[in-house]
């Protein structure tokens, strides 16, 4: 099982209207407002709701011209947490994520352009268990604007959802006899804050 992303995700990325700022704008996810959640099916009964607690990256966003650009994503895959000690373990064994070997996930991407409602597709590389293939996730700028307490500073509130296969990157424990299932789907929650 896994989750990217974020994948992450975020992992992550895009980002629309608000104000006019004067050229792309370098960010960095609040890793204390990202969230990297995934869903699984477990023997057809019910879906493995699980997260990763550890996400780190950056982004640049050009708020008059609405792109998004150089994406980068990395999710610590031993901060997977299902809320089950025992399973949690399994996940992080070389059945699943193989931590050991690969302790970390991430996501690339390069531009692309929201449209006026701050909606759009972004489609990058996922890197997991050492293989890369595209991962595309559909974005949602929720808020632009300067943060109402603490930081102050300028934040983009981002909701991103994709799906992506786990035998693509060689995971397949379980996907033959139906005990786990192969399809992912990631849900993907952040806050990321202008550098000064």
């Amino acid at each position: 099982m896994h989750k990217a992303l974020l994948a992450a995700t975020g992992l992550v990325l895009s980002l629309g209207a608000g104000t006019v700022q004067a050229a792309a704008q370098h960010y960095t996810l609040d890793p204390s407002h990202t969230t990297v959640a995934f869903l699984v099916d477990h023997v057809g009964y019910a879906k493995t709701l699980g997260l990763f607690t550890d996400v780190s990256g950056t982004l640049t966003f050009d708020q008059k011209t609405n792109i998004v650009d150089n994406i980068a994503i990395s999710i610590s895959t031993a901060s997977v947490n299902t809320a089950h000690e025992a399973r949690d373990k399994h996940v992080r064994n070389k059945d699943f994520l193989n931590v050991k070997e690969f302790p970390e996930m991430t996501f690339n991407a390069t531009s692309t352009t929201l449209d006026a409602s701050g909606a759009g597709e972004l489609t990058g590389e996922l890197t997991l268990l050492g293989k890369s293939q595209p991962l595309t996730l559909n974005v949602t700028l929720n808020k632009a604007e300067n943060y109402p307490f603490g930081h102050k500073r300028f934040t983009l509130g981002v909701s991103a959802t994709g799906e992506l296969n786990r035998s693509d990157y060689g995971m397949d424990y379980g996907v033959a006899n139906a005990l786990v299932g192969d399809q992912i789907a990631l849900t993907i929650e952040t806050e990321a804050i202008q550098d000064e």
